[in-house]
C-alpha cells in the first residue's frame, strides 16, 4: 500500500490529477460554509435532528444543509435528474437507445438533457424547502422579493455544486458527484467525535463498546456485499477466418449482489419527502389543504415503527426496480450470441436471457435485503441504544466505503496504466 502512495506522488501527471481534485473539494467545502443570511440555527438544529429525512439529506448535500449554506441542495437535484431521465429510457424507445446504443456521443447528449432537467429542478425544491423551513421557525418569513433572490442563489449553488463534480471526474480520479458527497460526509467525522466525548456517560461504557465492534462489523459487511458478485462463466465459440483461428477462450459475467448502489435508497428518500415539498407548493392554492397534508406526514414520519417499515418497503421495492432498469438480461444475451460467446449448458439467445433474469432475480433478493437493513440501521440503533449520539449512518458508511473503492480501484488502473507504458 504505501509502495503505492509513493507510486502516485511520483508521477507527476498523477500527482497534478489528485492535487486538482483536492483542490476542486477544497473550494466545495469553502462555499458549503457560507450560510444563508437570517437562519436560526438552534431551530435548524432541531430540524435537523427530528427526522432522519433531513439527516438524509443533509449527506446528499455534502453538508451544506447543517448549516443552510448556499449549497443547501447540494447534488440532489442533479441525482434526482439523473434518474428521472434512467425512469425515461423504460417509457420511450428513442430514449433507451439513446442511453444504451449511440455510444459515447449518446451518452452525452443524455447527461446533456439531465443537466437541463437539473435547473427547474433545483428551483422546485429549493422554493418547497425554504417554505417548509420558514414554517419551522427556522428562516424568518421571506418576502417575494427575498424569496425568489434565495430561491435563485440555492439553484446556482446546485448548478455550481454540479459543475465541480463534472471538473472532478474529468480528471478520471473517481467520480465526482460521489467525491462531493464522500467529502461531506467525512469532514462531519470530527463533529460527530467531538459530540460523543461531549455527552460521554461511563454509565453506558458497555453500550459504548458495543458501537464500536457493530460499527467494524457494518464497515466489513459493507464492503463484503459492496464486492460481492456471482461469476457467470462464459465460453466463446471458435471460427476461422482464413488461415487463422479465433476464438476458443473462456471468461466469465460479473453479476454483482449489489447493481443498485444507494439509488434504492435515493429513490425511497425522494418518496418520503415528496409530501412534505407537495404540502408547502399547494399552500399557494390551498393553505388549508396543505396544514392538513403536512399534519398527516408529521404523524408517519413521528411514529418510527411506521417510517422504518415504510423506508424499508420502499428502499426493497426500488431496489428491484433500479436493478430492471440498468441490466437487461434480453440485451447480455443477444450481445453474447453475436459475439459467439455462450453460457456452458444454456442455450445461445432467449434460453441464456432467461438464465440470466433469474440469477439476477435471486442475488437481487440478498441486496434489496441489505440495502433495506442499511438504510433502517440509524432508526433500529436508535431504538435499542435510546441514545440519540449513537447512530450508525448505515448509508453513509455504504457511501463511503463505495467511493473509496471506486476511488482506489481509478487510481489502480492509472498506475497499471502508465506502468505498461513504462514497459514500452
Amino acid at each position: 500500500m504505501q509502495n503505492k502512495l509513493l507510486q502516485v506522488f511520483k508521477i507527476k501527471d498523477l500527482r497534478r490529477k489528485i492535487l486538482v481534485v483536492l483542490g476542486i473539494l477544497l473550494v466545495f467545502r469553502v462555499l458549503a460554509a457560507i450560510p444563508v443570511p437570517g437562519i436560526d440555527r438552534t431551530q435548524l438544529a432541531a430540524l435537523l435532528g427530528s427526522s432522519q429525512l433531513f439527516g438524509f439529506l443533509n449527506i446528499f448535500s455534502g453538508s451544506g444543509l447543517s448549516n443552510l449554506s448556499i449549497m443547501m441542495l447540494g447534488v440532489g437535484p442533479y441525482i434526482t435528474a439523473t434518474i428521472i431521465m434512467q425512469l425515461l429510457t423504460m417509457i420511450f424507445p428513442a430514449m433507451k437507445r439513446l442511453y444504451h446504443e449511440e455510444g459515447e456521443a449518446g451518452r452525452a447528449k443524455f447527461n446533456r438533457y439531465s443537466r437541463w432537467l437539473t435547473v427547474p429542478l433545483a428551483a422546485l425544491q429549493a422554493y418547497g424547502f425554504l417554505n417548509l423551513l420558514a414554517s419551522q421557525n427556522v428562516l424568518p418569513n421571506l418576502s417575494t422579493g427575498g424569496l425568489i433572490r434565495t430561491v435563485i442563489v440555492a439553484t446556482a449553488g446546485s448548478i455550481i455544486l454540479m459543475w465541480l463534480g463534472e471538473l472532478i471526474s474529468e480528471q478520471k480520479i473517481g467520480n465526482g458527484i460521489s467525491l462531493i458527497i464522500f467529502a461531506g460526509i467525512v469532514s462531519r467525522l470530527p463533529q460527530i467525535i467531538v459530540r460523543a466525548f461531549q455527552t460521554y456517560n461511563p454509565s453506558v461504557l458497555p453500550t459504548y463498546v458495543a458501537f464500536i465492534i457493530i460499527s467494524i462489523i457494518i464497515i466489513a459487511a459493507v464492503v463484503f456485499v459492496t464486492e460481492g458478485e456471482r461469476k457467470i462463466p462464459i465460453s466463446y465459440s471458435k471460427r476461422v477466418q482464413g488461415n487463422k483461428m479465433y476464438g476458443g477462450s473462456s471468461s466469465y459475467l460479473p453479476l454483482r449482489i449489489n447493481q443498485a448502489g444507494v439509488i434504492p435508497i435515493i429513490f425511497a428518500i425522494s418518496i418520503l419527502l415528496f409530501p412534505q415539498f407537495f404540502a408547502q407548493i399547494s399552500a399557494i392554492f390551498s393553505p388549508g389543504f396543505s396544514v392538513r397534508v403536512q399534519t398527516i406526514v408529521n404523524v408517519i414520519i413521528g411514529n418510527q415503527l411506521v417510517y422504518g417499515t415504510i423506508y424499508f418497503v420502499l428502499v426493497f421495492m426500488f431496489t428491484y426496480f433500479y436493478t430492471a432498469i440498468t441490466f437487461d438480461p434480453k440485451e447480455i444475451s443477444k450481445n453474447l450470441q453475436r459475439s459467439g460467446g455462450f453460457i456452458p449448458g444454456i442455450r445461445p439467445g432467449e434460453p441464456s436471457g432467461e438464465f440470466l433474469k433469474k440469477v439476477t432475480s435471486r442475488i437481487t433478493f440478498f441486496g434489496a435485503l441489505f440495502l433495506g437493513a442499511i438504510a433502517v440501521l440509524p432508526i433500529v440503533t436508535q431504538i435499542i441504544t435510546g441514545i440519540q449520539v449513537l447512530t450508525i449512518g448505515g448509508t453513509a458508511l455504504l457511501i463511503v466505503v463505495a467511493v473509496a473503492l471506486e476511488t482506489m480501484m481509478q487510481i489502480d488502473s492509472q498506475l497499471v496504466l502508465r506502468e505498461y507504458e513504462g514497459i514500452r
